[in-house]
């Protein structure tokens, strides 16, 4: 008597994949929400900013945004800036709206993307096992 054997190799490993991708862009939503609910709001601009998008086919997710003060409000500047943070010029002068100028030692860092990511990772694990479970 002959066996046969069929391998599913193939169909696992496209649907393992279909929910790793699945799960990076529901991870990437959440973490998204969780920065904007942490994240300072002066105009509104930074805020508004944050968004996220998934890379090398869902295994990375990338969350951030583009405005150029950004990393100065994650990390600090000056005497308060953080050990990542590449505003330690210290003091340094700005002219306000109105002409008059100021003298500063910084900004305490208000962090909002790392909180965002580090506080969340047992959910985040959490849709990934709920992703490759289904199906």
């Amino acid at each position: 008597m002959a066996v046969e054997f069929k391998s599913n190799l193939d169909t696992v490993l496209k649907e393992s994949q279909e929910a790793i991708e699945r799960a990076a862009e529901i991870i990437g939503g959440m973490a998204e929400s969780y920065a904007k609910e942490l994240c300072p709001v002066d105009t509104g601009n930074l805020r508004n900013s944050i968004s996220h998008t998934t890379e090398n086919n869902g295994h990375t997710v990338v969350i951030g945004s583009a405005v150029k003060y950004a990393p100065y409000i994650e990390l600090g500047t000056g005497i308060y800036a953080n050990g990542e943070s590449h505003a330690k010029k210290i003091p340094w002068y700005y002219k306000d709206d109105k002409g008059k100028w100021h003298k500063t030692y910084g900004m305490k860092p208000r962090p909002y993307l790392r909180p965002a990511i580090e506080k969340h990772k047992d959910e985040y694990k959490e849709v990934l096992r709920a992703e490759l479970s289904s199906g």
